[in-house]
């Protein structure tokens, strides 16, 4: 069983971080949405995985029981993972409306491709200004 999970958590942060390095918005969002969801199930298997055991320790009970704070821990992570994924992808389509792409766009200056026009000591003052 805790391999099970341990497995599930490794691929999920593996996919999680795939998406979130991919260059568009909605892959991105799932990205993070697939490691909350790492996060949630690491957290939730951090509480021993006991079947039957209650959550807390009384007269009744034997020596084990179920630790509830990460459940309550997990149930409060999904709560907010869900609004901030609300959040994103409201942000996203409000990107996605004004600028009719889903693209992110990263223009890395590379000193060794020469760029025609755009040496310094071509500029020549033109209407007041530097071209």
């Amino acid at each position: 069983m805790e391999m099970l999970v341990a497995s599930a958590v490794g691929i999920l942060t593996a996919a999680g971080v795939y998406m979130v390095l991919r260059l568009r918005a909605f892959p991105v969002i799932l990205g993070i949405a697939l490691l909350s969801y790492a996060v949630n199930v690491f957290l939730f298997a951090s509480g021993r995985l006991a079947t039957g055991l209650p959550p807390i320790l009384n007269k009744y009970a034997d020596i084990a029981y179920t630790d509830p704070l990460p459940q309550a821990l997990t149930l409060t992570a999904i709560v907010i993972s869900f609004g901030m994924t609300a959040v994103l992808v409201m942000i996203a389509l409000g990107s996605y409306l004004e600028s009719a792409e889903d693209g992110v766009n990263i223009d890395i200056h590379r000193p060794d491709v020469d760029d025609e026009g755009d040496d310094p000591a071509d500029a020549t003052n033109t209407a007041g200004g530097i071209r």
